[in-house]
């Protein structure tokens, strides 16, 4: 149902808490399969650290180009599920993010608005205090008034709207220009998070 498509950069070590985050949605068959997109391989002529740990996983690794928009389009022209799900090497999906997915996917589907809307999950920052929950605090007031959550915190599309919205386009800001494309009105925001580390 839904391929998985991580862009990674010299990220081997980042992505095992990551893919552990994704074994219950694995193993309920939500997932179908994991695309780990390496940037790295290309630079230096070797696979490295992620490729060891694709094999490892059961991922499928493709070495990709240093530009992370091109990466991310690769991962979703490979990917042979009818939703793609964008995260990144350090984004771990808090418990409960299987039961969220299913339930937009159900619902999207069965009211015909797969192709017209896409979802995105809360923030969350890792550490204790105060520090971490003023920072969530901001960018869920940042995100208010943008309409627009960080693209750190994952994107859940159709490949329909995906394509009708022109992918991801090549440079940094890829991520971020495709969900401004997305707009308020057809983004949805899940109840479960996404972890990220502090900045």
């Amino acid at each position: 149902m839904i391929s998985v498509v991580i862009p990674t950069r010299e990220s081997g070590g980042l992505l095992i808490p990551t893919l552990a985050a994704l074994v219950p949605g694995a193993a309920v068959g939500l997932v179908r399969e994991v695309l780990l997109v390496d940037g790295s391989a290309q630079a230096s002529g070797e696979t490295g650290e992620t490729a060891e740990v694709a094999d490892a996983a059961g991922c499928e690794y493709l070495a990709g180009p240093a530009d992370p928009g091109a990466r991310l389009r690769m991962g979703a022209q490979a990917a042979r599920g009818p939703w793609l799900m964008f995260i990144e090497p350090v984004g771990l999906l808090q418990e409960g993010w299987t039961r969220e997915v299913r339930s937009f996917i159900d619902q999207a589907e069965r009211s015909g608005a797969a192709d017209r809307h896409a979802a995105s999950f809360r923030l969350a920052l890792d550490g204790f205090g105060f520090g971490p929950r003023l920072q969530e605090s901001a960018a869920a007031l940042r995100q208010m008034v943008t309409g627009r959550p960080r693209p750190e915190q994952g994107l859940l599309i159709h490949q329909r709207l995906y394509e009708r919205l022109g992918r991801h386009e090549d440079g940094t800001r890829a991520a971020a220009r495709l969900l401004g494309r997305i707009g308020r009105r057809r983004l949805v925001m899940l109840r479960s998070q996404m972890l990220l580390p502090m900045e």
